[in-house]
């Protein structure tokens, strides 16, 4: 039966499992007296739920506490072997799958390295799948017992109702790729365990808001350095965060090739790639046979040598460009957006770090606003290599969340919320 608001019993019951589910998930463990004012819940609503949700084997106890001349009150927490998700991130140098429990512990790894065919369409496919299976025998989980897979690649995704979602990767020569179809067609997953497909920005920016540096800000902008660049705002409209193709912003007209065609753009000279070009056609040793991340070590270690032997001037000068580079792109997103925080990820971004950061700083705040510039901070995500994977498990997480701890209903007629409504209605705090 539908009330005045068209909500159902059965609606309302999902919602009020999912208050309870997100409080003990953020804030636990907790007893049933303080989930009360947590939730908004009547002290009758919140014994039913949790009563329904220790049933199902989701929330149990974690010891107790005193009260006040009463009896101990019993703590409650989500039980982290209740649920199981996989997040994937389909990077630049390797694709990376991990596989969590319900708290975002981490049970199982795999990694494929990206060599010579990089982002040939099959080649990502069979890693995906692969690292899957490898993680799920490592672990000795059943597949059926997946909450989903979360998926972070480069580019622009279009969820449509045919094909699932479709990846539009101009820098890596996807073209409408539906990478949720390919991976379903010999999946080692059952039907019933659904794909989150996301930008890996976005899924490195959800991670770090949820916990990581962006716990508790309203408006804030996660960069993602790597071979190139990208960003995910995080703002009260745009609370489960939206990619932002900040590699794409023309910075120099006229400028240098980008890997998407076009010239000038801020990825063309800011992105690793790029400035390990630009290292090599101003002369630098760049060592032949390796992979960006060694190789810009070995940049990083010219320009910044640990003894006292003489910096490489031309890898030194580079890295100062590039800094200048990245400080003009982020004083657009502060005049654009006006965020509290800027945070910087990825590999690049956390390789280059603290040493990197106070340089692409100062030459924010030099080219933006003074009045917006005077109240962001900008400094480096905590969660590490491991944000965009994190990030991506988030996406069945929020799913679960959204329909209320219960796993996805065969039942077409009456669909939960979306699993972004859990993004949006995030409680961490």
């Amino acid at each position: 039966m539908a009330g005045r608001n068209g909500r159902t019993v059965r609606d309302l019951r999902r919602a009020n499992r999912t208050a309870v589910l997100q409080r003990l998930y953020f804030d636990g463990p907790l007893s049933r007296f303080e989930l009360g004012p947590a939730t908004g819940l009547s002290s009758g609503s919140v014994s039913n739920v949790v009563a329904d949700l220790v049933a199902d084997g989701l929330v149990e106890e974690a010891g107790s506490v005193d009260s006040d001349g009463g009896r101990p009150r019993t703590l409650l927490r989500v039980a982290p072997g209740s649920g199981h998700m996989i997040g994937v991130d389909v990077g630049e140098t390797r694709v990376r799958v991990e596989l969590f429990d319900l708290t975002l512990t981490e049970l199982a790894r795999a990694q494929r390295p990206l060599e010579q065919q990089r982002y040939e369409v099959e080649v990502i496919v069979d890693h995906i799948r692969s690292g899957i299976a490898e993680v799920l025998a490592g672990a000795g989980l059943a597949p059926e017992r997946l909450l989903g897979v979360g998926i972070g690649v480069p580019g622009i995704v279009e969820h449509t109702p045919d094909r699932g979602a479709v990846v539009h990767g101009q820098t890596i020569g996807w073209d409408a790729v539906p990478l949720e179809s390919l991976l379903r067609a010999g999946s080692p997953l059952p039907d019933t365990v659904p794909y989150f497909i996301d930008n890996g920005a976005k899924t490195l920016g959800q991670a770090e808001m949820w916990f990581g540096a962006g716990r508790g800000a309203r408006n804030a902008l996660v960069v993602l350095f790597g071979s190139g660049v990208g960003a995910c705002l995080v703002t009260p409209e745009v609370e489960h965060g939206r990619a932002v193709e900040w590699g794409h912003l023309t910075v120099r007209v006229r400028g240098r090739r980008c890997r998407c065609g076009a010239r000038g753009c801020l990825e063309a000279y800011a992105g690793a790639e790029s400035l390990l070009a630009r290292w090599r056609e101003e002369g630098g040793r760049v060592p032949g046979g390796t992979d960006e991340e060694t190789a810009l070590t070995a940049m990083l270690a010219a320009a910044y040598p640990a003894d006292d032997s003489t910096p490489d001037p031309v890898a030194l000068a580079v890295l100062e460009e590039t800094a200048e580079y990245l400080g003009a792109g982020l004083s657009d997103l502060i005049n654009l957006f006006q965020p509290e925080r800027i945070l910087m990820g990825g590999w690049a971004g956390l390789q280059l770090g603290s040493r990197f950061l106070p340089a692409v700083h100062r030459h924010a705040l030099s080219y933006a606003l003074r009045h917006p510039a005077e109240k962001v901070t900008i400094e480096l995500g905590r969660l590490g290599p491991d944000a965009v994977t994190v990030g991506a498990a988030i996406l069945p997480l929020a799913d679960f969340f959204a329909r209320g701890g219960r796993r996805p209903d065969p039942d077409p007629q009456s669909p939960p919320p979306a699993w972004h409504t859990a993004l949006q209605e995030r409680a961490p705090r």
